[in-house]
């Protein structure tokens, strides 16, 4: 039977261990390094369940941030983890160990030093990551029932964005600033319709779902289809709604550093006419 054997442990929930095909990993796993001894041996099928971090550079860095963290937090962030990975069926990226405890140890000290951090993108992120901030959610309770530490609703949108980035593959910041972008989007049409979308409004749901997607579709390089009679008709019909997806357009284009392709425009002019025809 193929095993694990023990080469360190760096806590009761963390240890080094020598892997049969991928050699040096760091385990993490609750109880784990409970009066283990160098050398011990664990069967591999008793670690299905436990995450083994298998990437040199992601081990050195969870090495490097073991000794900084709380053991219990390390413990209920695995208990997070687990959590996430059974509800979305999805694996992780093994960056979330580090990224994911690094971040809530950092605002667990911030806590404690009073030092509060507002989330200016709250409530984009709860509509443009429905299952990530419901995920997110449970995660904040979780730290507040086990460690008796409440992190308050904007971490809860800052977790989600982590959890994002572990489900796409996508680094958090690239998350960050897609989430930054809608927001300058929403506001640009604001500014430039002079109108002030609710943001508990149908209307305001649609047009993030309507910018998410268009992003997603220009990051991945997806064509859309042309209806030049389309084209046609919304830029005489309506020029200035026209000239504002134009521009709009023209900004995701500078921010993604990808090429927008033309049918985006109209359908972005439809959407912005919907918009207006229901807040008049």
């Amino acid at each position: 039977m193929s095993t694990l054997h023990v080469a360190k442990v760096l806590n009761n929930n963390v240890i080094i261990a020598n892997h049969p095909e991928h050699g040096e990993v760091v385990v993490i796993e609750k109880g784990i390094g409970f009066n283990r001894k160098q050398g011990a041996s664990i069967p591999l099928d008793a670690v299905e369940k436990m995450f083994i971090l298998t990437n040199q550079q992601e081990q050195e860095q969870y090495k490097q941030l073991v000794p900084q963290v709380d053991e219990n937090l390390i413990e209920v962030i695995g208990e997070i983890i687990k959590y996430i990975s059974q509800k979305t069926n999805t694996v992780l990226n093994e960056h979330i160990h580090i990224a994911l405890t690094d971040h809530i140890s950092f605002a667990i000290k911030r806590l404690e030093q009073d030092i509060a951090i507002h989330n200016p993108f709250l409530f984009e992120t709860k509509e443009i990551y429905p299952l990530e901030y419901e995920l997110a959610e449970y995660a904040i309770h979780l730290i507040h029932e086990k460690l008796g530490v409440d992190l308050g609703e904007d971490e809860i949108g800052f977790v989600a964005l982590h959890i994002n980035s572990a489900m796409t593959n996508r680094h958090v910041s690239e998350v960050r600033e897609h989430t930054q972008l809608i927001t300058d989007l929403v506001n640009m049409v604001e500014e430039e319709l002079k109108l002030r979308i609710l943001r508990h409004s149908l209307d305001y749901s649609r047009l993030l779902t309507h910018l998410r997607f268009a992003i997603e579709r220009i990051r991945r390089g997806e064509k859309v289809a042309v209806v030049e009679k389309l084209e046609a008709l919304l830029s005489q019909e309506y020029p200035d709604l026209y000239e504002l997806a134009y521009r709009l357009t023209k900004v995701m284009e500078q921010r993604l550093n990808k090429p927008v392709y033309q049918a985006e425009i109209s359908y972005l002019t439809m959407h912005l006419h919907r918009l207006t025809v229901h807040h008049k």
